[in-house]
């Protein structure tokens, strides 16, 4: 058996000032055949887990081009099809092959291209033809399409948010994919487009935790190999975006099996509470009272809206001003992307005290520029964070102090995934009372070791965090909260 795997992974804020060329590939995550790390990336789990099957089962494992950019806005269309290609050759390379996996994210969006993800499966099917067992793994946040299903044989979404499970999902996808190949199931998929842009929740707080309790308890019984939730990403212009649940069976006598399930399914969410699957978000004075109430410490906020996860830049001031007017609370925040205050402060050496403008930059909704005098605590040639199995570089950093606010900022632009973060430049988080991370909720499984209590934040954007106020386009109606009753 011959198995060919690759990935290409962003996510794409078509609403974001920040644009991808194929340098944001390179400089972020570019792995060429071969060369891929023995860890996996977000969105490079099928490659690992390819290669930890090949040793057991003793199949010939090619391997393609791995690469990932961190999320921002538009993808060139030079950069996503000359990627594409460059796989697509690697693939006719190696043919013939029995499975192509792919670890994919499911949210880019490139000129010309609202499907990426789509287009590169359906061009692969066109290579291998009908026999050859085609699998991929999804972030959730991602733009289910028709022409996604109709290409792959096989599609699995993570299931956990934060996302702590991106290897176990792809080591669930190879396993359907040899048995798929083996003669062993029959995968076929049904899908329940939940027609709402509004319906997505954590699994580190109910009842998202014990929905996907049950769902992982569901598979692999009575005919369900798979089931997977797609949150979708609001800040994309796309038709598809939106919510939906997908079922793998399998053989044509579990498909109405499936179809009944995911829709049941999608309509329990549905009937979730308004409110019930999201947090509370506190505005930047709320946050600070709220913290100071709690008698422990540190106090952990989420800025969840100025998270480079949701390619956004991360540098918003909003926060820090609010910190910086309350001097006496020993607080830390960060990692802020400020690549021009970094160089300044790298420059001037630890131990000094300089004049400096960051953070504020980006665009108008990022705050204004702060100019303060500052003490440069401490100085890193790479920051270099862990975020499940993988590690993630936020590339030369500083920490600056204002009184008793600590700043990360960086140069890599990436979520604040773990608290390295600020203690690998000698932030001592115990002492804080307040610690503001830039994420969504991919920090919560490491700061939760460690924290007292975790909040979320809203500074207000640049993230359009809400579906009422977004400039669609593309998007297909009706859809709640946009239009009433979407189902009927």
């Amino acid at each position: 058996m011959r198995v060919f795997a690759a990935s290409l992974a962003t996510e794409t804020n078509t609403f974001s000032p920040i644009f991808t060329d194929r340098s944001g590939f390179e400089t972020a995550f570019y792995c060429p055949p071969g060369t891929h790390p023995d860890t996996p990336t977000l969105c490079s789990g099928p490659m690992v887990a390819a290669r930890r099957r090949a040793k057991t089962d003793g199949f010939t494992l090619i391997e393609g081009t791995a690469t990932w950019a961190e999320p921002a806005g538009l993808i060139s269309r030079e950069a996503y099809e000359s990627l594409r290609d460059e796989i697509l050759d690697q693939l006719r390379a190696a043919m013939p092959v029995d499975i192509v996996i792919y670890g994919l994210h499911g949210a880019m969006v490139a000129r010309g291209y609202d499907d990426p993800e789509g287009d590169l499966l359906a061009r692969t099917r066109e290579i291998v033809g009908p026999d050859v067992v085609i699998g991929a793994e999804l972030d959730m946040h991602h733009h289910l399409t028709r022409l996604r299903v109709d290409s792959a044989d096989i599609l699995v979404a993570f299931k956990e948010f934060p996302h702590t499970d991106f290897l176990a999902r792809a080591e669930d996808l190879m396993e359907l994919c040899l048995r798929a190949a083996r003669g062993e199931i029959h995968p076929v998929t049904e899908v329940f487009d939940m027609r709402s842009l509004v319906s997505s929740f954590m699994t580190s707080r109910e009842p998202g935790r014990s929905f996907v309790d049950r769902l992982l308890a569901m598979e692999g019984k009575d005919g369900i190999l798979s089931i997977s939730v797609t949150h979708g990403f609001t800040p994309a212009d796309v038709p598809d975006v939106g919510c939906k649940v997908f079922v793998v069976a399998d053989g044509e006598a579990n498909r109405g099996k499936a179809k009944a399930l995911a829709e049941s399914l999608g309509r329990e969410i549905l009937a979730w509470p308004p409110g019930s699957s999201s947090p509370p978000h506190f505005k930047p004075a709320e946050a600070v009272a709220q913290a100071l109430r709690e008698p422990s410490q540190p106090i952990v906020f989420a800025d969840r809206w100025d998270s480079p996860g949701g390619g956004v830049a991360g540098d918003s001031s909003v926060m820090v001003r609010e910190l910086l007017a309350h001097p006496e609370i020993p607080s830390a925040i960060g990692a802020l992307w400020d690549p021009v205050a970094v160089q300044f402060c790298r420059a001037a050496g630890a131990g000094e005290t300089i004049r400096l403008r960051f953070c504020g930059k980006v665009s108008e909704t990022s705050g204004t520029p702060i100019d303060a005098d500052v003490f440069i605590k401490a100085v890193s040639d790479d920051l270099l964070i862990p975020f499940e199995q993988s590690w993630v570089s936020l590339g030369p950093a500083a920490v600056i102090s204002i009184g008793n606010v600590d700043i990360v900022l960086v140069t890599g632009r990436a979520q604040t995934f773990s608290p390295p973060a600020f203690t690998n430049l000698g932030i001592d988080l115990a002492q804080k009372k307040m610690v503001v991370v830039k994420s969504s909720n991919h920090f919560y499984a490491a700061f939760s070791k460690i924290a007292a209590a975790i909040h979320y934040l809203d500074t207000g954007g640049p993230f359009p965090s809400d579906p009422l106020k977004i400039a669609y386009t593309k998007l297909r109606r009706p859809i709640a909260p946009l239009d009433p009753n979407p189902l009927l």
